[in-house]
């Protein structure tokens, strides 16, 4: 088995499918894994693929001619979750769509739509969850900052839901996990930006920084709760503690 390994991000995963499929190994002779890989096997041979702009470019618009628009968009958003077999899902999906056409996500019949069904399913839930659960401080006058710890890569997801709620201010999203950061300037669209170290643990700092409306909030949250109808385990599913670390009425 050889194994086509790169680094998680959009254009790294394109042209890992691009080298994987071009390299004439047979698709049951190869498979696809996200970096870092979780356990090695001395049994498979192991190449990295390092992201190209035409080989990405290329498969975006094979994918779009030749299967759809809409099932390039649904494969893009299974990219970003946390699952081990994602990226392998997807090449596999890929192979049944140039085979069948556009309706391939409906063909749950194939183990391999089904999955990709499971894996979606479970990433919404966990981007409606950040929707919900994300808090933010206000760090200086009019500047807004988050920290999370998604499982998946959501940012891009939670990028358009803020935008569209807070397009007049200055906010930022930090994912905590993966060391990355959704910037949104007052009134302007958002850009992605990859933190260094040290940026990292200068942004750490923020959420020591308690402000009026993290107050307020604490102060409603404490005001409405009806101690007699307190129900911890509907609590803990509705929301799992390994969101909580940032929410502030938890603190």
């Amino acid at each position: 088995m050889t194994v086509y390994t790169c680094e998680p991000n959009l254009e790294a995963m394109l042209s890992c499918i691009y080298d994987a499929w071009a390299s004439g190994k047979g698709h049951r002779n190869i498979r696809l894994a996200l970096e870092p890989v979780g356990q090695y096997s001395f049994m498979d041979e192991y190449i990295h693929v390092d992201e190209d702009s035409d080989k990405a470019r290329k498969v975006m618009d094979a994918v779009c001619l030749k299967i759809s628009q809409h099932v390039y968009s649904e494969l893009t958003y299974t990219g970003m979750a946390y699952e081990e077999d994602a990226l392998d899902n997807i090449y596999h999906v890929m192979i049944l769509g140039f085979a069948y056409g556009p309706n391939v996500l409906d063909m749950v019949h194939y183990k391999d739509v089904m999955r990709n069904r499971e894996i979606r399913v479970r990433l919404e839930k966990e981007v409606c969850g950040f929707k919900d659960f994300t808090r933010f401080h206000e760090v200086k006058k009019s500047v807004y900052v988050a920290h999370i710890e998604p499982k998946s890569r959501l940012l891009p997801m939670l990028a358009e839901h803020f935008e569209d709620r807070m397009p007049s201010e200055h906010w930022m999203i930090v994912d905590d996990i993966h060391k990355e950061a959704v910037v949104h300037p007052k009134d302007e669209h958002y850009y992605f930006w990859k933190l260094n170290d040290e940026e990292f643990e200068q942004l750490l700092v923020t959420e020591n920084e308690n402000d009026e409306y993290t107050d307020m909030w604490k102060t409603f949250f404490d005001s409405i709760e009806i101690k007699e109808r307190k129900n911890i385990a509907c609590q803990n599913n509705l929301f799992p503690k390994w969101k909580r670390k940032h929410a502030v009425e938890f603190l």
